[in-house]
C-alpha cells in the first residue's frame, strides 16, 4: 500500500469482510434528495442528443458531474447524490441509447471515444468553466480517460469502482465467484456457456452474486418508481455488445480494454479512488490503481459496487469533504 493509500485513513478505514452477505434489505433515501430536477436539457453529442438534469446553481461552487455505469445503465442510480445540491450543482445524465437520451441503436456509436466526447459536450453546453467529475464502474472508465487528458476545467476527479483493466476485472470476478456457495459457483461456471433451458437457474445464480458484490440493497420505493418511469432504465443490447452476459463474463468490445497506462497521467493530487467493502471491483485491486496514480483511496463500509445506493450517508460525507479540499 502506498503512502497516499495509507493517508486515506483520514477519509475511510479498511474494515474486515463479514462472514456472510445479507440478502437485500431496502436501501435508504438520503436527506435532501431531489427527485425533480431544477433544470433539464437535451444536449447534442456525436450520434444524437443526451438527457442532462441539474439540481443546484451552476453559478456557485464548481459543480459535480456523475457518470453512470453499465455500459447501458442510466442516471437513476445517482439520485442520492442530489442531496449535495444545497452545496453545489449536481449534474446527472444518460449516455446515448440510455435512460431519457436519444436511442439511435447504432453500434457504431458504442465506443469509448464517442461516449467520452459526451463529457466535454455537457461542459460546453452549459458554459461550465470548472467542475468536478465522478464516474462509477464503466463510468469510471470514462472518468479515467477524461482525467488522463488533464483538461483545464477539471477541479477534482473521483474514480469509483472503475473498470481499468478487463483482464484484472475478470481475475477479481473469478476470485469472488470462488467464494460463493459451491452450488452457486458451479452453476455460474456452467452458465458461461449459453443454454436457454438453464436461463432461469442462471439468472438466479447471477442474482445471488450481484446481491453480494454489486448491490446489497433494494432501491427505495421512490427510486424504483423513478427508475421504472425511464424509457430505458437499462439498455441490455448496449451492455451485451460492449461487455457480455454478466459482470464476471466479458465477450464484448471491452474484453481487451486496458487503461492502466492512463493511471500515471492522472493528477494524483486531485484524484480520489473509491471502492465498496464488498465490491466486485475488489478494494485491493482499486488500491493498487490508486498507488499507480499517486492518488488517495477510500473504502466504503457496508457497500458493494453500488455505493451511492448501499451506503449513501458515508459516501455523501466523503464527497463533501473531498470536494471542499479540491475547491480550496
Amino acid at each position: 500500500m502506498t503512502r497516499r493509500a495509507v493517508m486515506a485513513a483520514g477519509l475511510a478505514s479498511l474494515l474486515p469482510w463479514p462472514a456472510a452477505a445479507q440478502w437485500m434489505p431496502q436501501g435508504a433515501t438520503a436527506p435532501g434528495v431531489r427527485l425533480v430536477p431544477d433544470r433539464e436539457a437535451m444536449v447534442p453529442v456525436p450520434g444524437g442528443r443526451i438527457y442532462v438534469r441539474i439540481n443546484g446553481a451552476l453559478s456557485g461552487k464548481p459543480p459535480i458531474l456523475f457518470i453512470h455505469g453499465g455500459p447501458g445503465s442510466s442516471h437513476w442510480g445517482w439520485l442520492n447524490a442530489t442531496a449535495l445540491a444545497d452545496d453545489r450543482a449536481v449534474i446527472l445524465y444518460d449516455q446515448l441509447d440510455c435512460g431519457r437520451s436519444d436511442r439511435p441503436g447504432d453500434p457504431a456509436n458504442w465506443t469509448v471515444s464517442r461516449f467520452l466526447a459526451e463529457i466535454e459536450a455537457i461542459r460546453a453546453h452549459f458554459g461550465i468553466a470548472r467542475w468536478h467529475v465522478l464516474g462509477g464502474s464503466w463510468g469510471g472508465t470514462l472518468a479515467l480517460e477524461y482525467g488522463a487528458s488533464r483538461p483545464a476545467a477539471l477541479a477534482g476527479l473521483v474514480l469509483q469502482s472503475p473498470l481499468v483493466s478487463t483482464d484484472l476485472w475478470l481475475q477479481d470476478a473469478a476470485l469472488l465467484k470462488a467464494g460463493m456457495p459451491a452450488d452457486v459457483r458451479d452453476l455460474l461456471d456452467r452458465c458461461d456457456t449459453p443454454d436457454a433451458a438453464m436461463k432461469k437457474a442462471c439468472d438466479a445464480a447471477t442474482d445471488a452474486f450481484y446481491a453480494r458484490h454489486v448491490r446489497r440493497v433494494i432501491p427505495p420505493p421512490a427510486f424504483a418508481a423513478y427508475r421504472d418511469a425511464l424509457p430505458v432504465p437499462f439498455a441490455a443490447n448496449l451492455y451485451n455488445h460492449m461487455w457480455g452476459r454478466a459482470e464476471f463474463t466479458s465477450t464484448g468490445t471491452l474484453k481487451s480494454y486496458d487503461g492502466r497506462p492512463l493511471l500515471a497521467k492522472l493528477d494524483g493530487r486531485r484524484t480520489l479512488f473509491v471502492a465498496g467493502q464488498h465490491d466486485e471491483a475488489r478494494p485491493e485491486t482499486i488500491t493498487r490503481f490508486a498507488g499507480a496514480a499517486s492518488a488517495m483511496m477510500a473504502v466504503a463500509p457496508d457497500a458493494a459496487h453500488s455505493i451511492m445506493l448501499d451506503n449513501p450517508g458515508w459516501y455523501l460525507a466523503l464527497l463533501k469533504t473531498w470536494l471542499a479540499r479540491q475547491d480550496a
